[in-house]
């Protein structure tokens, strides 16, 4: 019998490694743009190349993990994200800094399904498992509070290198766990990775996320935009083509007609669409309108940090008693609400009393939503094959966290350029206006050295930053309705499922059992 305790422990902790690479350099995105002179489409693929390749490589990756053994596949992941870190924290330039980014992206690819996947094989009993799973969703609040507060702190001794050195002793720590407590378990029957499946997935994902995140540069209705999103469309529809043909598909697409199912991965990918674009934008409002140092900027995401941990571990014990859409859709509302109400906010909005309301209003949402609908998801698959259950959920996660950084900052990127090109007409020459349209980094720098600019460049970020929070508001409030619609709302009854002593039913791939 498996020391449960101990492998929860290690597989909470790899899912906190992931999550705090990508909490650590959202906070450093500021001192990043200064030091590497990086404008804001390079923040956006600092973030994003690390979203997108683990969203591409994720589903692959559970597979190959099921197949050859999970405590391996979790080992070489986390050796791999330890080299890729401390290779970052050497670089110079951000297009270096970009590639090792997608690197990373690629050994978190191998760690996070396998994570799921092990839960799942060491806790059959379903109620166990949606505890383990609750504190596995609660290593996201963990990571999103850890990870602006560490960053804060070596920040404010070290360089913006220190953010990557600090996750090398983390990776080798929890790769030391793994070999000393996680079982191995495999599926060798598994097939080979869906190879055709596989290409075409990265290349919809990889064509509409540089599609999205050039689109200010090029102009939303230029011919490379819409040929993009074109050319992203019919990848997706080819994608689904292929594997309803193959023998052996990377994801049986069939799965995603059942509503219920199709349901939970959306409210998945519009939580994390939610949280990925809020933090993307919030850290450079602290740092460039508020004037916060990189660690009271850290201190400040404390609020939504705890609202999610809570929220996690309340929504796993809620959703078995109400059921999933009892649970996720108040989370979806209270998403939408919390943005919408973002979106008001003014360059001297107090902390306190309206930005850590807004900050528990979205971090409860994202705990009701993230949870039970994982839990959910993963009810599809038998344990045998929990890699790929596991892969599906955390390529929800990734997909809505690449489009709602790209999106997102895409939409900032855009209304700030305009606004703040317009502001400083006649105030500045063009080339300089221009510039600070690019990079919010040097607008800041700018309003610093020329008196009477500071107002303009944030009232121009405001606007930006209104538009994406509208944008996320709404979207949150569709995915509410459509779960009222398709989520199950029966409750768990144990006792209707399995019989007394057997362990819980593995119900056929081909077959989806949801609640």
């Amino acid at each position: 019998m498996p020391r449960k305790p101990l492998v929860l422990l290690t597989v909470c902790l790899a899912a906190l490694t992931i999550n705090l690479s990508t909490m650590i350099v959202n906070v450093a995105l500021p001192t990043i743009a200064q030091d590497l002179d990086a404008g804001t489409r390079s923040l956006l693929w600092i973030v994003d190349g690390y979203n997108l390749a683990f969203a591409a490589l994720v589903l692959a990756m559970g597979s190959l993990s099921d197949r050859f053994g999970r405590r391996p596949a979790l080992v070489l992941g986390l050796a791999g994200f330890a080299v890729t870190n401390g290779a970052a924290a050497l670089v110079d330039t951000s297009g270096a800094l970009i590639a090792l980014r997608f690197a990373m992206g690629t050994f978190a690819a191998l760690i996070f399904p396998t994570t799921l996947s092990i839960i799942a094989n060491t806790f059959t009993d379903r109620r166990e498992r949606a505890s383990a799973l609750g504190l596995w969703g609660a290593s996201v609040g963990v990571g999103v509070a850890l990870g602006p507060v560490g960053g804060g702190l070596l920040l404010e001794h070290f360089s913006w290198a220190s953010v990557f050195w600090a996750l090398v002793p983390v990776s080798l720590l929890t790769m030391a766990m793994t070999l000393a407590f996680v079982p191995e378990s495999r599926d060798p029957s598994v097939p080979r990775v869906d190879r055709p499946g596989f290409v075409l997935s990265v290349a919809a994902l990889g064509t509409l996320t540089w599609t999205i995140i050039e689109a200010p540069e090029h102009g939303w209705r230029s011919l490379e935009t819409v040929a993009g999103f074109t050319v992203a469309a019919a990848l997706v529809v080819v994608f689904v083509l292929v594997e309803r043909a193959v023998e052996h598909p990377m994801i049986d697409v069939t799965l995603f007609l059942d509503r219920r199912f199709s349901a939970a991965c959306a409210a998945v990918t519009v939580a994390f669409f939610a949280l990925f674009g809020f933090i993307f934008l919030i850290t450079q409002f602290f740092q460039f309108v508020r004037d916060y140092s990189p660690l009271e900027t850290g201190l400040r995401f404390l609020p939504v940090a705890t609202a999610i941990a809570v929220a996690s571990i309340v929504g796993a014990r809620l959703a078995p008693r109400l059921g999933t859409r009892a649970v996720v859709t108040p989370g979806l509302v209270l998403l939408g609400a919390a943005f919408l109400w973002i979106s008001t906010i003014s360059a001297d909005v107090p902390y306190s009393t309206v930005v850590v309301p807004q900050m528990v209003l979205l971090g409860l949402g994202i705990g009701l939503v993230s949870t039970p609908a994982t839990e959910s998801i993963m009810q599809v698959l038998p344990p045998a094959r929990a890699g790929v259950g596991s892969a599906v959920n955390d390529a929800t996660r990734e997909l809505g966290g690449t489009l709602g950084v790209a999106v997102v900052g895409s939409l900032f990127s855009s209304q700030y350029g305009d606004q703040l090109v317009r502001l400083l007409a006649g105030r500045v020459d063009a080339a300089t206006a221009q510039e600070a349209a690019d990079s919010v980094g040097f607008a800041d720098a700018l309003a610093a050295q020329v008196p009477g600019l500071g107002s303009a460049v944030d009232a121009a970020f405001l606007d930006g930053l209104a538009l994406g929070c509208v944008v996320v508001g709404v979207l949150c409030l569709v995915g509410a309705l459509a779960a009222v619609l398709a989520l199950p709302g029966d409750r768990y009854d144990p006792l209707a499922d399995e019989a007394p002593g057997d362990p819980e039913p593995a119900p056929a791939p081909s077959s989806p059992r949801l609640r």
